[in-house]
C-alpha cells in the first residue's frame, strides 16, 4: 500500500478529493494538506512536506499542481510518482499575474463572494453552470475564505518554472486535464508529459477545469492507473 498526498486547488479544501478519498483506500493511504499557510510557493510546499509521510506519491490539482512541483524541487528523494491535474509547469504570465493582483484587491475590499461567482464559469464545464456542483464549489470557496484565498494567490505569483524538474525526473509523471478546461491548456499538459522521461498524458472528455469533482469516476480511474504505473 502506497502513501498518497493529494494537494487541493485554489478555491478548494479536501472536499475536492471526496471521490478519490472514498475509492482509492484499497491501494493508498491518503492525506490532504490544507495548504493554508505561507505567502510564497516555497513556504506552502515546505508546510505540506512537513505534514507528509517520509516517501509518498503526490497528486496536485490546479494550484495544488504548483505546490506539488515545488515539493518535488525541495524533496525529490521523498516523492515516488507525480500526477498533475489541470495545471501547468510554467510560471505565471504577466497577464495572469495582473489578474491575480486585481482579484486580490477585490477580495481586500470585501468582494470575495463576487470573485468566486466570477470564477465559476471558468472553473466548470458549460453544462454544469446551473447544477448542484456550483453550490458545492461555492461552499468550498466559503470554507477556504478570503484570507487564505489571497495568501494562495500571492504564493502562486512567486512560483518558479518547473520544466527543469520534469526533464530531470526519473519517476512516473502523469498529466490529466478536462477537455474543456477554462483555466489551463492542452498544450501545457502535453508539455508536462513530453518533458518528463516517464511522462504520460490523459484527457477527460466533457469536463471542465475541476475534473476530480466534475468527472470523479474518470479521475479516480486514471489515478488508480497512475498508482500502478
Amino acid at each position: 500500500m502506497q502513501d498518497l498526498v493529494l494537494v487541493p486547488g485554489l478555491v478548494c479544501d479536501e472536499a475536492v478529493w471526496t471521490h478519490q478519498l472514498a475509492h482509492l483506500g484499497d491501494v493508498a493511504r491518503m492525506t490532504v494538506p490544507p495548504v493554508a499557510a505561507g505567502t510564497t510557493m516555497a513556504q506552502m510546499a515546505a508546510d505540506a512536506l512537513a505534514q507528509a509521510p517520509e516517501r509518498f506519491a503526490l497528486a496536485g490539482f490546479s494550484m495544488g499542481g504548483y505546490v506539488a512541483m515545488e515539493m518535488l524541487r525541495q524533496a525529490p528523494q521523498r516523492i515516488t510518482r507525480l500526477v498533475l491535474l489541470d495545471t501547468s509547469a510554467r510560471p505565471d504570465t504577466a497577464e495572469k499575474s495582473a489578474w491575480r493582483e486585481r482579484v486580490i484587491a477585490t477580495c481586500e475590499n470585501g468582494g470575495y463572494a463576487q470573485v468566486i461567482e466570477d470564477m465559476l464559469p471558468i472553473l466548470l464545464h458549460a453544462d454544469r453552470q446551473h447544477d448542484p456542483l456550483t453550490d458545492f464549489v461555492r461552499a468550498m470557496g466559503k470554507r477556504v475564505g478570503a484570507e487564505v484565498y489571497v495568501q494562495r494567490q500571492r504564493a502562486m505569483m512567486t512560483r518558479r518554472d518547473g520544466r527543469d524538474l520534469l526533464r530531470a525526473s526519473d519517476i512516473p509523471v502523469r498529466a490529466i486535464m478536462g477537455r474543456q478546461d477554462g483555466m489551463s491548456t492542452y498544450e501545457a499538459h502535453a508539455e508536462i508529459a513530453e518533458l518528463a522521461p516517464r511522462g504520460r498524458f490523459s484527457v477527460i472528455e466533457d469536463c471542465g477545469h475541476m475534473c476530480p469533482i466534475e468527472r470523479p469516476q474518470a479521475a479516480t480511474a486514471l489515478l488508480r492507473d497512475w498508482l500502478a504505473d
